[in-house]
């Protein structure tokens, strides 16, 4: 079991433009999500806006894009073409591909999502972390004929995402419907190392600037 984080880091996902990307930064943001085409879900944009946002981000702010691809040659190219250092796998992806990805993007971390369902979630989480640099917690659906692989601003079941955090010795992130209302619930309920929000602190499709201050607080304060 990974310990308890003295700060809960923030990472601020669905990052549009410049706009948004400072505006995160200037709420404390650790990390942005930058999202590339999906099958479904808000907040995607095409690599070439993604590759010219990245160089902006101050070093210090870790740079996710969340890449639907499981095969590792397609992920590789996606992860030079658009310069970030964190890759957030939101489909699962075998460990052989995890092991290429290792290879080829060694400074690159690895961060594979589990989409928090039932039992088997717990143990598909377990199995994947001893390969990966972090788990991240959400709540889409990966079964579904169209796959659902965030974005959702659905809550799921914070007792199963507590019961990974306490198994995996990595970090663990929890996304999934969080607000200023609920994050800091979830903080003390799950005891991540990072929460992960995107529509949580929108109006209108766009970060808003006031719902982001609440947030930010209230994970601080969880």
């Amino acid at each position: 079991m990974a310990p308890a984080p003295a700060h809960v880091r923030l990472k601020v996902c669905c990052i549009g433009t410049r706009a948004e990307a400072g505006i995160a930064v200037a709420h404390g943001a650790d990390a942005l999500g930058f999202v590339a085409p999906m099958p479904s879900g808000p907040g995607a944009i095409d690599e070439a806006a993604i590759a010219d946002l990245v160089p902006r981000v101050p070093p210090a702010v870790a740079t996710f894009l969340l890449t639907p691809r499981t095969d590792a040659a397609t992920i590789v190219a996606q992860a030079r073409r658009t310069g970030v250092n964190t890759l957030q796998l939101v489909d699962f992806v075998a460990q052989d591909m995890l092991e290429r990805l290792r290879v080829a993007l060694p400074v690159v971390r690895l961060v594979q999502v589990v989409h928090v369902l039932d039992d088997d979630s717990v143990r598909e989480a377990e199995a994947v972390a001893p390969f990966v640099d972090a788990l991240l917690l959400d709540s889409g659906n990966p079964r579904l004929a169209v796959k659902e692989l965030g974005g959702t601003g659905r809550v799921h079941d914070w007792s199963l995402s507590r019961a990974i955090r306490d198994l995996v010795d990595v970090p663990v992130f929890l996304a999934g419907g969080l607000h200023a209302g609920n994050v800091g619930e979830a903080v003390a309920r799950v005891r991540p190392f990072g929460i992960d929000v995107c529509s949580g602190v929108r109006t209108d499709g766009r970060l808003d600037a006031g719902k982001l201050d609440a947030f930010a607080r209230a994970v601080a304060g969880g």
